[in-house]
């Protein structure tokens, strides 16, 4: 009786272990979006993501040209990295999503956000 109890419960264990995996989208790829600033401009943006194991890397490119992706950590669905444009680090968090990617960045004193879809 034990020995049934205890397969059943490692059996649920991995079933339930296979389904949050299956739930965690790969941020690997190319993923595009449009950025709004504080002052109404919108700009299309686009990031090509490189994920190894817990390390993030890649390249962002905006309609002032590409730049790679710096300091990149991943750790389950949530990442963050940074870029430099013109000298200025902007920080980058981030969630992924089944279908999307919901980021926050810093730029100067604004706090924006944006969301990405997978370009197929």
């Amino acid at each position: 009786m034990k020995r049934k109890i205890f397969t059943t419960a490692l059996l649920s264990c991995c079933f339930m272990i296979c389904m949050a995996a299956a739930v965690f989208a790969d941020l690997n790829g190319k993923w595009t979006g449009n950025l709004t600033m504080s002052d109404g401009n919108t700009f299309p943006v686009s990031y090509e993501f490189k994920v190894d194991g817990e390390k993030l890397t890649g390249t962002a490119q905006s309609p002032q040209g590409d730049v790679n992706i710096e300091d990149g950590k991943i750790k389950g669905d949530d990442f963050s990295f940074n870029v430099n444009v013109n000298g200025m680090d902007v920080p980058h968090k981030g969630k992924v999503y089944p279908d999307s990617v919901s980021m926050n960045l810093t730029v100067s004193a604004d706090q924006l956000h944006f969301t990405l879809k997978r370009v197929k």
